[in-house]
C-alpha cells in the first residue's frame, strides 16, 4: 500500500516534500507547479484541497486557500486537473486536506477516485486517528492508500505508539504547537523533541512539517528525521516570484 511512498522512504536519503494548495496562484496551475516540482527533483508532493475553515494553517496558507477558493477550486476540479497526472509524475502525491470536504463528498467515493487517479496517501489533520482506525481504515487499505498521522511536541508516548501502529507510509511530525509557517531556525526545544522521537525506534519513519524555510532550517529538521516537508515558504515563492522559478527555490534548499 501507498507503493510509491514506501519505495522513496527505502531510498537512503533524506525527503524533500513540498505543500502547495490546488488552484492557487490561479485555478489551472495545480498540474504546472506538479511538472515543475517534479523536474526540479523533490521526492515527493502534497496538494492542498483548499477548505474554507483551515484551523491547523498559518496565514500563507490560509491565504492560498481563500484565493484558490475565490478561483473556483472545488474537489470534483481537483479530480478532474488530476485526472492524467500519472502519465507525467511519477513521484509520491497525498492529497492534505480537512475532513469535512472529504466526509462531504463521501469517504469511499474520495477514495476510489484517489485510487484510480493514482494518489499514494492522505493527510487529514482534523480526522483523529481514533475515528479513523474505527471506521475508515479499512476503505483506505482496499484503495491502496497510506493516511498520514500527524504527531506534535504535546503528544503523548502512549499515543505516538499508537499512532505508530495504526500507520502506514510515515508520520508527520510538526514541529511546534502553532500553526504552520515559515522560520529562520529551530530551538533547543524543538531539536531535543525531534532527538526524543528519533529514539523512540518507531516502526514508520517520521517527516518533520511547519517551520522549515531553507536549507539551514531543512538541515536542522532532517538531523533526527527522514525528511522534512516545506509547505508556507514554498506558497510565498510562489507569491513573491511565481511559478517559472521553482526549480530555484528547490535548489536552495538541497543545494
Amino acid at each position: 500500500m501507498g507503493n510509491r511512498i514506501h519505495q522513496r522512504l527505502k531510498e537512503n536519503k533524506k525527503v524533500l516534500s513540498i505543500y502547495f494548495t490546488a488552484g492557487f496562484p490561479q485555478l489551472e496551475d495545480t498540474t504546472t507547479i506538479l511538472k515543475k516540482l517534479t523536474e526540479s527533483g523533490v521526492d515527493m508532493i502534497e496538494i492542498g484541497l483548499p477548505f474554507s475553515d483551515p484551523l491547523a494553517d498559518g496565514p500563507t496558507i490560509q491565504a492560498s486557500s481563500t484565493q484558490a477558493l475565490k478561483n473556483g477550486m472545488t474537489t470534483d476540479r481537483l479530480f478532474e486537473q488530476l485526472r492524467n497526472i500519472r502519465e507525467t509524475v511519477q513521484i509520491p502525491l497525498l492529497i492534505m486536506g480537512y475532513f469535512n470536504p472529504i466526509f462531504q463528498y463521501g469517504v469511499e467515493a474520495f477514495c476510489n477516485k484517489c485510487r484510480k487517479i493514482g494518489i499514494d496517501g492522505l493527510i487529514i489533520p482534523d480526522l483523529p486517528v481514533d475515528v479513523y482506525q474505527e471506521n475508515y481504515k479499512s476503505i483506505f487499505e482496499d484503495c491502496g492508500l497510506s493516511n498520514v498521522l500527524l504527531i506534535t511536541p504535546q503528544t503523548s508516548e502512549e499515543r505516538i505508539r499508537y499512532i505508530d501502529s495504526v500507520s502506514d507510509g510515515f508520520i508527520y511530525m510538526v514541529s511546534s504547537a502553532s500553526t504552520t509557517g515559515a522560520q529562520n531556525g529551530f530551538g533547543d526545544e524543538q531539536t531535543s523533541y525531534f532527538e526524543r522521537i528519533s529514539e523512540m525506534k518507531l516502526n514508520n519513519p517520521q517527516i518533520v512539517g511547519f517551520g522549515i524555510s531553507n536549507n539551514e532550517t531543512f538541515k536542522q529538521a532532517t538531523q533526527f528525521s527522514h525528511g522534512a516537508i516545506i509547505g508556507s515558504a514554498f506558497i510565498n515563492h510562489l507569491n513573491e516570484d511565481g511559478i517559472d522559478r521553482i526549480d530555484g527555490f528547490i535548489k536552495s534548499l538541497r543545494p
